[in-house]
């Protein structure tokens, strides 16, 4: 399931912001986006996640900016002195104007290496990360409870999803009788006419075998009960607040199953036309659940 969640902190030495994304996946995959000094917390930060998260990829994105104590800042004169001497040499060979010369002159002082960037040790990250690990909290309790109204609209799509199922498996009960007395009066009505065309006699024993063997044939009654069953656990599943994936993707698994076989065994237009549909629906299901924690 997708969502959103994001928290700042600003503390006496450190400020922290962090921003979660999650998308759609079938397992929990963590993408950490942090400083180079803090990547060394992405153990942490799955921890973390895995707490609230089971299914989805989440992106993370770690801003941390340090407080610097008012002191001296001591400044690598070598380097300095390069970038002085290289603006000298192309204001010289450019002619440039003094104003323009100490415009250049001022902003040397920006150029990467000229003041070095400190180092944060395993001591500092110790330091830090209970103040990251709170704003992480509060961003994954957003990042949930937006992941939370978007599966309670996809619960509700899969109980209407399972309400169709149901209808067609109830229209196709109906259908199971009428379609073996069809069948008894279309051979009847065959062997009919083929004893007023000749001398041949039947006895009733051999249609009632006839009947027998298609019966056995097309019989759906114990795929029609399993999937019976099949929906009614489906439907509790769907009732528990957590951890419901699993079961749906299973249970999906056997319904399919019991639905492939009440196709190539229905011998009737009506049925097939029933467990067509019922086949669709459950390419919908499987569909979403696939995000289903």
């Amino acid at each position: 399931m997708t969502g959103y969640g994001e928290s700042s902190h600003q503390g006496k030495t450190l400020a922290v912001a962090i921003e979660l994304r999650s998308v759609n996946n079938r397992y929990l995959k963590l993408s950490l986006r942090a400083p180079e000094s803090y990547q060394i917390l992405e153990p942490e930060f799955e921890k973390a996640v895995r707490k609230l998260v089971r299914r989805g990829t989440v992106l993370v994105n770690l801003r941390v900016h340090r407080v610097k104590e008012t002191q001296e800042q001591p400044l690598r004169l070598d380097v300095l002195k390069g970038y002085l001497a290289q603006v000298a040499k192309v204001a010289q060979e450019a002619n440039l104007t003094q104003e323009v010369c100490n415009i250049l002159m001022g902003n040397v002082l920006h150029l990467p290496g000229i003041v070095p960037e400190g180092q944060v040790g395993a001591k500092t990250l110790d330091e830090d990360w209970p103040q990251i690990e709170k704003t992480l909290e509060i961003a994954l309790g957003k990042l949930q409870s937006m992941r939370c109204t978007e599966g309670g609209v996809m619960a509700q799509e899969l109980l209407a999803l399972r309400n169709k199922i149901c209808e067609h498996l109830a229209s196709i009960k109906v259908f199971i009788p009428q379609v073996m007395e069809a069948y008894k009066d279309r051979l009847l009505d065959r062997v009919r006419k083929l004893l007023e065309s000749t001398e041949a006699q039947i006895q009733p024993s051999d249609l009632i075998r006839e009947v027998a063997i298609f019966a056995e044939r097309s019989d759906i009654a114990e795929e029609v009960t399993r999937l019976d069953s099949h929906l009614e656990q489906f439907g509790k599943v769907l009732e528990q607040e957590e951890g419901a994936g699993r079961k749906l993707e299973f249970l999906t698994q056997e319904m399919v199953r019991e639905t492939n076989t009440m196709g190539s065994k229905a011998a009737d237009v009506k049925i097939t036309r029933h467990v067509v549909e019922i086949k669709g629906d459950l390419e919908r299901i499987r569909e979403l659940i696939q995000n289903v924690e």
